[in-house]
C-alpha cells in the first residue's frame, strides 16, 4: 500500500481512572490481599528524600537465612571464592613492544677550534687529576667562579678542603671563644669608707656589674660624695639604679666639685631622674663627662630632649654626652655645643682666646 492509501491504526480510548475518596482509603487497604500490599509497599521511588531511610533501603531478599553471621566465615569465603574462579580472558595476549621513533641525542658537528686542537702532556696529566687537584689548580689560577670562598682560601694557603670538590660546601669558621670578663672584685664596703676618709689614692671607682648592691649601699656612695674632694671618675653602669637613687646622685653633684667623669649607663633611670642630674651638673660645671645611655625606659621624649637641649647650652666645661635621642634636632644641637665645647678647651691648651 502507499503512503496515500495506509490505514492508521486507531487508538483505543483511554477508560476513565475512578476518583478515589481518601477518606476510604482504610477500607481500600483492609481489603487488598497480602500479596497485593506486598506488591504496593514495593512500589516506591528510591530517590524520593521525603521517604525515611528504612523505607527507600528495604530489605528486599526473599531469601530464609541460612545462619547467624560471622564476619571472618564470610571474608574466607570470598577469598575461597576469588581464587577458584578462572581470570578473564584477554582479547589480545600482552606482546612487548616499542611504538614511535627512538630518541637519539643530535651530535654536534666539531668546531674548528676542536679540530685543530693538538693532544699535548698536559691532557693526561688533568685527565688523571683528582678533584681535589684540580680544585687547588683552579684557586691558584684564580678561577673564582669555579670556587667557593673557603675552598679558595684554603687553596691558596696550602689547607685541607673540606668537603672535597667543585660541588663541596663552604663552612662556616669555627668561632672564637672569648672568655667571659671576670667579676667585679671590688669592696663596696671598703670603697665607701675610703670615700668617706678622703683617701687621696682613690681616685676611681669602679661598680660596675655588681648587681648585689642594695639600695641603701647605693646611696650611702651617693652621700659620700658631697664631701669628698679626691674622687675623679665614677663608674656605676648596671647596678640596678632607680630614680630614688639618682635624686641623691643629683643633690651629691650639686655639692661636688672634683668629680670629672660619671658613667651610668644600662640602669633604670628615667628622662626627669637625668635632667635632675644634668641641672646639679650645672651648678659647678665641673664634670666633664656623663654617661646615662640603654636605661630601661629606652624613650625620653620630646619635652626631656629639648630641656637636656636647653641645660647643655648652658653648660660650657661637658665634653661627652653619652645617651640615645629620638628627634634629630636634640641631637644635632647637643652635638654642636660640645663640639663648641671642645673647640674652645683646645683654644685655651693652644693659648688662644
Amino acid at each position: 500500500k502507499t503512503a496515500d492509501t495506509m490505514e492508521v491504526p486507531q487508538l483505543k480510548p483511554v477508560q476513565d481512572v475512578p476518583e478515589i475518596d481518601l477518606d476510604d482509603i482504610d477500607k481500600l487497604l483492609e481489603s487488598l490481599s497480602p500479596e497485593e500490599l506486598e506488591e504496593l509497599n514495593g512500589d516506591f521511588d528510591p530517590d524520593n528524600s521525603l521517604l525515611p531511610p528504612s523505607q527507600r533501603m528495604k530489605n528486599q531478599t526473599s531469601k530464609a537465612p541460612t545462619g547467624p553471621y560471622h564476619r571472618k566465615k564470610l571474608l574466607d569465603f570470598l577469598e575461597k571464592k576469588a581464587k577458584e574462579e578462572k581470570d578473564w580472558e584477554q582479547n589480545k595476549p600482552f606482546v612487548k613492544e616499542i611504538r614511535g621513533k627512538i630518541w637519539k641525542p643530535k651530535v654536534e658537528p666539531k668546531s674548528k677550534e676542536e679540530e685543530e686542537h693538538l693532544e699535548t702532556e698536559w691532557d693526561d696529566i688533568l685527565t688523571a687529576a683528582s678533584e681535589e687537584e684540580l680544585v687547588d689548580l683552579a684557586a691558584v689560577l684564580g678561577f673564582h667562579g669555579m670556587l667557593n670562598q673557603t675552598q679558595y682560601y684554603a687553596g691558596l694557603d696550602n689547607m685541607k678542603i673540606e668537603a672535597g670538590g667543585f660541588q663541596g660546601v663552604a663552612k662556616a669558621q669555627e668561632l672564637i671563644k672569648v672568655p667571659d670578663e671576670p667579676p667585679n672584685k671590688t669592696d663596696v664596703e671598703e670603697s665607701i669608707k675610703r670615700l668617706k676618709d678622703n683617701d687621696s689614692k682613690l681616685t676611681h671607682l669602679n661598680l660596675n656589674n655588681i648587681k648585689n648592691i642594695s639600695v641603701e649601699r647605693l646611696i650611702e656612695v651617693c652621700e659620700t660624695l658631697k664631701t669628698n674632694t679626691t674622687l675623679e671618675t665614677l663608674e656605676m653602669a648596671s647596678v640596678n639604679m632607680t630614680d630614688k637613687v639618682a635624686k641623691k646622685l643629683a643633690e651629691a653633684l650639686s655639692e661636688n666639685k672634683t668629680l670629672k667623669v660619671l658613667n651610668v649607663e644600662s640602669n633604670f633611670v628615667s628622662g626627669e631622674a637625668i635632667v635632675e642630674i644634668m641641672k646639679a651638673i650645672n651648678k659647678n660645671q665641673t664634670l666633664q663627662e656623663l654617661r646615662v645611655a640603654n636605661q630601661k625606659p629606652e624613650v625620653l621624649g620630646n619635652k626631656v630632649e629639648m630641656t637636656l637641649v636647653k641645660l647643655i647650652g648652658e653648660n660650657s666645661t661637658l665634653l661627652r654626652f653619652g645617651i640615645a635621642l629620638e628627634f634629630p634636632d636634640a641631637r644635632v644641637r647637643i652635638h654642636e655645643k660640645l663640639q663648641e665645647n671642645n673647640d674652645n678647651l683646645r683654644k685655651k691648651r693652644v693659648g688662644k682666646d
